[in-house]
């Protein structure tokens, strides 16, 4: 492959923070990330797996059996220890199917209300499968520990990043997007699949 030749990736998302976070950690091998749409998916695919992992797999597969180009898949969720892992896998559903950012991380703090500092742990997981060009998947999984807040703090990030609260103090939305793929369950899942490509090639 020539250096100006670039490999298509389809990442399996139309979210705009998600292709942004993806594309800055591949800049550096001959990769151009593509969304679905973009990629000329235009499709819901259904997530109905029961775990992170089995709802990436159906996604990136769905995607690749359409396109057959490279896929990255990822579902990832909030896990909150007081509400015995939800909303997990529905994070995004969490608030019913038009509901914003906001009405999330709102309906989050309504349920942990009064609950003390002690018992607001919580996680993200983020659970991604890569397709390769030959069709072979590669899965990684990767977490960030934090505890749920009692404001929302922060104007940068997505989804439930303005009231997870790391060790520090500091909300996951009060980092920079460089900060916070450091240390993201997301952003450490992209890592891994940078290191299998340095390691094994596209």
């Amino acid at each position: 492959m020539s250096n100006t030749e670039k490999t298509i990736f389809v990442l399996c998302s139309n979210n705009k923070g998600k292709i942004k976070e993806i594309k800055k950690e591949l800049s550096d091998f001959n990769i151009d990330v593509l969304s679905q749409k973009e990629a000329g998916f235009d499709l819901d695919v259904e997530e109905n797996g029961k775990t992170f992992k089995e709802n990436s797999e159906i996604k990136a597969e769905t995607i690749y059996k359409k396109l057959k180009k490279p896929v990255i898949a990822d579902d990832s969720g909030l896990c909150i220890d007081y509400l015995n892992g939800e909303p997990g896998i529905y994070s995004h559903r969490f608030a019913g199917e038009n509901a914003t950012d906001e009405d999330r991380y709102k309906k989050v703090l309504k349920l942990l209300e009064n609950v003390p500092d002690e018992k607001r742990g919580c996680h993200f997981t983020c659970s991604m499968c890569y397709i390769d060009k030959k069709g072979e998947k590669h899965f990684f999984e990767d977490y960030l520990y934090g505890k749920i807040g009692t404001n929302p703090k922060g104007n940068n990030g997505f989804g439930y990043d303005p009231i997870v609260y790391l060790p520090d103090g500091k909300a996951v939305a009060e980092l920079t997007p460089e900060q916070k793929n450091q240390i993201s369950h997301r952003g450490k899942c992209v890592q891994q699949l940078v290191k299998y490509i340095k390691e094994n090639g596209i």
